[in-house]
């Protein structure tokens, strides 16, 4: 792995998982991890509740915006982390896969939003750990 691996977090529309477990990590792992984070169907905006959710954790995330997932994103990054995107994620050689099953958080209020974000905070560290190890 590179000095300076590259994570990709794809959700199916965006706006919950994949942008709270971006945020996570970059808020962990700062610049060293380049972290991007896209959806097979993009939303048009971040789920308000995952937004409230982060904000008590102390990190913002209102401004960023749903991206559409590229095949160039997932072959320029060295770890793609699936949550529910199904088979529309592309798959290349040589990539780390991993597939997180977490509850989705569309159409769900803050109440409902705060387990799935603890899940993701505790899965995001043991990763950023991981990585951490890699570079040595």
């Amino acid at each position: 792995m590179p000095d300076k691996p590259s994570v990709l977090f794809v959700c199916v529309h965006n706006a919950g998982r994949s942008q709270m477990a971006a945020a996570y990590l970059t808020h962990l792992a700062g610049d060293t991890v380049e972290v991007r984070s896209a959806g097979s169907a993009p939303a048009d905006q971040i789920n308000p509740a995952v937004v409230q959710a982060m904000a008590e954790e102390g990190i913002d995330i209102a401004a960023e915006t749903p991206k559409i997932l590229t095949a160039d994103a997932v072959q320029a990054s060295d770890v793609v982390i699936t949550m529910g995107c199904g088979d529309t994620c592309p798959v290349f050689p040589g990539k780390r896969y991993l597939d997180w099953q977490l509850d989705d958080p569309a159409g769900q209020g803050v109440d409902a939003v705060r387990p799935i974000r603890d899940r993701i905070r505790t899965r995001i560290e043991q990763l950023a750990a991981e990585l951490a190890a890699e570079r040595g």
